[in-house]
């Protein structure tokens, strides 16, 4: 009767879905919270010489309502985290991270009480990028894993055979994990 007897079964849903699932990967919008020598590098990624607007994800984003790729890059402190962790919660689904940086992903030379040991702690790390300070390149390496973990999925939820992301750290638990003095 309409356009739907002309066409084959599921041909507008599935390529639906690719078109969405294409616009997600060729447009991210980071939000970039850095804050130390990584944070330099994140700058210098996204100038002429490097230019990550080649893949897609050169409008930087200092709303995090308007962000789907969260870059956490440095030092995070225990008194950074509940913003990082209102920044993370006020980013619309689907959103992603990246771990840049041996201070964020581990905690770097910095072991000690006041600086959190690796955001994976609190955050769902979906890609982490080692070094310090690491290289732009690597960087760029980070958001290609990211768009393709994003052709995995697809556009309405995760594809057969791969696992759900796993939930933020509840800041409540956090106290428990404080060092008290």
């Amino acid at each position: 009767m309409g356009l739907e007897t002309r066409l084959p079964q599921g041909f507008v849903t599935s390529t639906l879905d690719s078109v969405v699932t294409w616009a997600r990967t060729n447009s991210l919008w980071p939000m970039p919270f850095g804050t130390a020598c990584c944070a330099i590098e994140m700058m210098a990624t996204l100038a002429g010489r490097y230019d990550l607007s080649r893949f897609g994800a050169e409008v930087i984003r200092f709303s995090p309502r308007q962000a789907d790729l969260l870059i956490v890059s440095g030092r995070i402190s225990l008194k950074m985290m509940p913003v990082l962790l209102q920044i993370y919660r006020q980013m619309p689904e689907p959103k992603w991270v990246i771990s840049m940086g041996a201070c964020a992903s581990c905690g770097g030379m910095f072991d000690t009480y006041p600086q959190i040991q690796g955001v994976d702690r609190f955050l769902p790390v979906d890609v982490y990028v080692p070094g310090c300070p690491p290289r732009p390149e690597m960087l760029i390496d980070a958001v290609i894993r990211i768009q393709d973990k994003i052709k995995r999925e697809k556009a309405g939820g995760l594809t057969a055979g791969t696992e759900p992301r796993r939930p933020a750290f509840d800041p409540a638990d956090a106290q428990a994990w404080r060092p008290r003095f």
